[in-house]
Order: C-alpha cells, then sequence, then structure tokens
C-alpha cells in the first residue's frame, strides 16, 4: 500500500470549480433484494455510471441485508472510493475486482492511484478495506479516529474544511460526528453530491450524541447553502414508499423504496426534528426518516 499525502485544510469556503452538470439524473432503479434469497439474481454488486467519473454502487442484499452504497470518483490523478462494504470476502463481495476494471476501463496508465476513504468506522462500511491491503499505487485511510481524523486534520482543528485533490478534482471533506465519533461528510462539487454516510438517509438515523448530531446537521445546513448541492447521498435506503414507515432491521427484500437521494431541504426537515426528541429518547418516525437516539 503506498503512502498518500494527506488533504490540504481550511477553516472555510469554497474551491473554485466548474458548476455541477445537471444533465445526469439520478433516476435509478436500485437492486433491493428478492422474495428468496437463495433464488436471488441480483449481481453481487451493481454498478450505476452517474457520467464517466463518477460511480455509484451498491452491494447485493442477499449477500447483506444492509446493502450500503458506495461512491468511486475519478480524477485524473487517481480516484477515491468512499466505503468498502458490509462483506470482506471478495468470493461473495468482488469489490476490488469491480473496482479495477472500472479503473483500467477510465484510466489503464500504470500508476493511477486509488485512494480508500471513508463516511465513517462502522463495520458495515469498512468491511472490504482488506481487498485492497496489497494494490499497488494505493492508499487506504483506516476509519478509525485515531487515523481518519489526523489524516483530515480534524484532531488538530474538527470545524477545517479538508480538501483532496485527485487531480482537477476537489472533494471537500467535514468532520460530522454524531452517529459515530468518526463520521464524515464529503462534497463533491463536480457533480454537486453530497456524501452524508449514515447522518442523513431515507431510513433510520442512529444518533450516538445527540448534541453533537445537532451541531453536524447546523454545520451541514450552512455548508449546503453556500454551494450548489444537487443531491444528499447516503449510504442506505430503509424507508418503505409509505411516508413515515420504514423496513424492519435485517430486511432483505425491499421492494418499494423510496429513492435514495435527498436534498438539502431534507437537512433542515431533520434539524426541525431534533428539537422535537424528548428526554425518553424514543424513536420518532416522519415522512423520510426516522430519528433513532440511543445511549
Amino acid at each position: 500500500m503506498d503512502a498518500g499525502s494527506g488533504p490540504n485544510r481550511s477553516a472555510g469556503g469554497s474551491t473554485p470549480q466548474s458548476p455541477p452538470s445537471r444533465e445526469h439524473p439520478l433516476d435509478v432503479a436500485w437492486i433491493h433484494g428478492s422474495p428468496s434469497a437463495k433464488h436471488n439474481t441480483d449481481p453481487d454488486i451493481q454498478v450505476h455510471a452517474h457520467d464517466e467519473d463518477t460511480y455509484i454502487l451498491r452491494q447485493n442484499m442477499a449477500v447483506h441485508y444492509e446493502a450500503p452504497f458506495l461512491f468511486l470518483l475519478f480524477g485524473a490523478d487517481r480516484a477515491v472510493l468512499v466505503d468498502t462494504g458490509a462483506t470482506g470476502s471478495d468470493a461473495f463481495f468482488p469489490l476490488r475486482r469491480v473496482v479495477d476494471e472500472l479503473i483500467a476501463a477510465r484510466h489503464p496508465e500504470d500508476g493511477y492511484g486509488l485512494l480508500v476513504l471513508h463516511t465513517h468506522a462502522h463495520g458495515d462500511h469498512v468491511a472490504g478495506d482488506g481487498q485492497f491491503a496489497d494494490r499497488p499505487h494505493t492508499t487506504v485511510v483506516d476509519a478509525g479516529l485515531g487515523t481518519a481524523w489526523p489524516y483530515f486534520g480534524f484532531d488538530a482543528d474538527p470545524d477545517a474544511v479538508a480538501r483532496v485533490d485527485l487531480g482537477g478534482r476537489v472533494l471537500e471533506c467535514l468532520a460530522t460526528p454524531g452517529h459515530h465519533e468518526t463520521a464524515v461528510t464529503f462534497y463533491d462539487p463536480a457533480t454537486g453530491f453530497l456524501l452524508t454516510g449514515d447522518s442523513v438517509y431515507p431510513g433510520r438515523l442512529y444518533i450516538q450524541d445527540v448534541p453533537a448530531f445537532t451541531r453536524s446537521i447546523d454545520r451541514l445546513i450552512d455548508f449546503a447553502a453556500r454551494r450548489p448541492v444537487t443531491h444528499v447521498l447516503g449510504c442506505h435506503i430503509e424507508m418503505t414508499a409509505v411516508p413515515g414507515v420504514d423496513y424492519p432491521v435485517r430486511t432483505t427484500y425491499q421492494p418499494d423504496e423510496p429513492p435514495l437521494q435527498l436534498t438539502p431541504d431534507h437537512l433542515r426537515r431533520v434539524r426541525a426534528a431534533l428539537t422535537e426528541l424528548g428526554e425518553d429518547r424514543a424513536w420518532r418516525p416522519y415522512d423520510d426518516f426516522v430519528l433513532c437516539p440511543h445511549d
């Protein structure tokens, strides 16, 4: 594994880049499991090409019920893979093979790099890390607090905006703890994607630290207000198409999913919902998400 330089950091502002293209709407029929996992015919990994340099991957529910979404973004010098899914075995979850094939198709030149980052350190987002441990020209940044936050510079300044340059494509990265102490949100100016991990998505928003989560949502609202955000993209879909109703935990067949993409307005809805949390820390369902505080 090659050592890689860390990102640039600043306290705020935005990176001057071309405005995000709106020519590629995110209207995708995602794989969503089967009535019988034994007879599931979905691919192990669904690959959606949003544009020629932006790919969204979803893990098969028959392989793991979490069915997380992963993101592969290409720059001129290297690609970044955000999260590595819920399964370590390449026999059941051939993530490296799929990523290698996509990289070979876009950048066959020798020496093109790969950077592996994470939205946070929960197991369903880091399980595939080992598949990249011996990959040439690759840097895997461990998702743990003692590694990831120093990489971004958040250990010294948790309010910094770290910038990761892929070569003509610069991601902006923010520390957004609350769901998990290691949580990081990524903004891609090229697409306008705000990648919020498990902090905001159409599903159960598990909150480890309510004050920290509230501060992070406030920060995301302010951040998104000063940038052209096309889609807020988390890493799961757990809601049904019926407002306020989620699929049970460990569901492996979700035929009536809503879209993955949310909007900056959903950040404000989450913030408003936080004001309604009681001392009992009871779960509260809303149209597009469920607030799930826990101690």
